[in-house]
């Protein structure tokens, strides 16, 4: 079995992982810094969820949203009450990408954390089906 943890390039990362504290409530298990004070690695407990994070290293082709124009990934971050959750985030910082909406899936919206990364808010349905999606193509993975 394999695990897979997101690794991320943030820029500046001790101020993301400030933000990351203050707006999902992230607890910082520890911190590398080099020899010149870049955050080399860093890892940050989302309730079960683990993530890593880094300073931009361009020599090892390490690069934050910034430097390259967006991200090509989501963050998910389920939570139990989306308007508090969605809250706390804006008033650390994030900017709103897709406001607060219903869908079959649950309550949620997108807001753009202050170094680039979109975060998905979602309060999940528990009654939720794939079927609730309507038409499209769907497939039975077993």
């Amino acid at each position: 079995m394999a695990t897979v943890t997101t690794y991320i390039c943030a820029s500046p990362a001790d101020q993301a992982i400030d933000f990351y504290t203050r707006a999902f409530g992230a607890t910082e298990r520890y911190r590398w810094v080099d020899e010149h004070g870049r955050i080399g690695h860093a890892e940050l407990d989302f309730g079960d969820t683990l993530v890593m994070l880094s300073d931009e290293a361009p020599d090892y082709g390490a690069l934050s949203p910034k430097t390259l124009g967006g991200a090509a990934v989501s963050l998910v971050v389920e939570v139990e009450d989306v308007d508090r959750a969605w809250k706390r985030a804006l008033d650390a910082g994030a900017t709103v990408a897709r406001p607060i909406a219903e869908a079959p899936y649950g309550r949620g919206g997108w807001v753009v954390d202050p170094f680039g990364f979109r975060w998905n808010i979602q309060q999940p349905n528990p009654d939720f089906k794939p079927e609730d999606l309507g038409a499209g193509t769907q497939r039975a993975v077993s």
